[in-house]
């Protein structure tokens, strides 16, 4: 349990006695059964939780006695709300102050106080806050909007952080092994290309192949570019998504092997190509939250198709059509035919398995593009799979 994990900073000499104090923390309120009472920085720690889960009418704070009543334990005060996001700070380890966040904008309708400079200031930065911000963008004052960038931008770099080196990596060798020369150095053939490309010449006396023509890798700097087309429902239910294929996107833009499209639609597309190298900018650029023409959005990446066999588009969505259902499909069709890596991923986020539209995922596994849920961590090897023209390696959990 999260509040489990949180709940203690130290380790009592007593295991059982931690065990009932936990217990204690986990289930709060005054008649719990435990006969373990909390005192100091434990009680502290259970006001904050139970201003947000058991709506105590406390306001969080050390000591503070809870009234028992379940009205609403943080209101609609920024100052008070803003000692609660200083108080789960102090007390709680990053990823469940993220998640508390996430359940406080959720649970208690804490979105509108994020107009606040002073409450922007105070929160963990994380994807799901810069979605809620990125929602919100429209409606923030002219004094939160800076504080609003640089949140979302400290979202990014980490991102950017934790994920480029490795795409660049994986992709730039998908790159070289996918790329044949007909004329390489021996250091640079590709064996079981050479031997798949000359097996007519196997001599079943000699027991060996006469290799007429080797296959070898190209160098990075020769390859033959990949065009990749990213293209990003950017319904409300895809915030998650919207903010990983933007770093994605700045990513693979600055490789020169790949010639990089990043679209994002709701009802209308917006190419924002332009502005892929910086991602900041590609976020604030977009319009969360509107209804969804996936058809449309696929019309128009198709018409930016000019070599389709060096092609990979990639449609982020969760499917849930509001345009053409059968015209979408005929387009899947179409660009697959013609040669196209077609990709479609029903989020690139690090959540479970999403809710989207299984009638329209099964279609288009009829048509040879399934459709599964991606993580960050695990989207440069899909990547690299289709840059290579290999079965994708599906996550088992789909």
């Amino acid at each position: 349990m999260t509040t489990a994990q949180a709940a203690t900073d130290r380790t009592p000499a007593d295991p059982a006695a931690e065990r009932i104090r936990r217990w204690r923390l986990v289930l709060g309120g005054e008649a719990d059964g435990t006969g373990c009472a909390l005192t100091g920085r434990d009680a502290a720690m259970d006001g904050a939780l139970a201003a947000l889960y058991r709506g105590t009418g406390a306001e969080p704070g050390p000591g503070r006695p809870r009234s028992g009543t379940r009205t609403a334990g943080l209101g609609g005060s920024a100052p008070q709300v803003a000692r609660w996001l200083g108080d789960i700070r102090a007390y709680f380890p990053t990823t469940v102050v993220q998640l508390m966040q996430q359940d406080a904008i959720t649970r208690l309708g804490l979105d509108r106080l994020l107009l606040e400079p002073e409450m922007l200031a105070a929160v963990e930065p994380d994807v799901h806050l810069v979605g809620t911000l990125l929602s919100l963008k429209h409606a923030l004052p002219e004094s939160t909007r800076e504080t609003a960038r640089a949140v979302v931008g400290k979202v990014v770099a980490e991102l950017e952080r934790r994920l480029a080196d490795r795409t660049r990596s994986t992709l730039g060798g998908a790159l070289d092994r996918s790329a044949k020369v007909n004329r390489p150095r021996h250091s640079d053939i590709d064996w079981g290309r050479t031997i798949r490309a000359n097996l007519k010449n196997y001599l079943p006396e000699h027991r060996t192949i006469v290799p007429e023509r080797l296959v070898g890798y190209a160098r990075a700097q020769r390859a033959v570019k990949k065009d990749v087309i990213l293209c990003i429902d950017q319904s409300g239910s895809m915030a998650a998504s919207v903010v990983h294929s933007a770093v994605f996107g700045a990513v693979l833009a600055s490789m020169h092997s790949l010639d990089t499209r990043l679209v994002v639609f709701d009802t209308s597309v917006v190419d924002l190509t332009e502005q892929l190298t910086d991602p900041v900018d590609v976020l604030f650029a977009t319009q969360l939250g509107g209804g969804t023409d996936i058809n449309r959005a696929l019309a128009y990446c198709q018409s930016r198709i000019s070599r389709p066999s060096e092609t990979i588009v990639v449609l982020i969505s969760d499917l849930y059509e509001g345009g053409i259902r059968d015209e979408m499909l005929k387009r899947v069709a179409a660009m697959k035919a013609s040669g196209v890596q077609f990709i479609a991923l029903l989020a690139l986020s690090d959540e479970g398995a999403p809710a989207y539209d299984h009638a329209h995922a099964a279609a288009l596994a009829a048509l040879g593009a399934p459709a599964f849920a991606c993580t960050p961590d695990a989207f440069p090897d899909i990547m690299a799979a289709a840059i290579e023209k290999r079965p994708l390696p599906v996550p088992a959990d789909n």
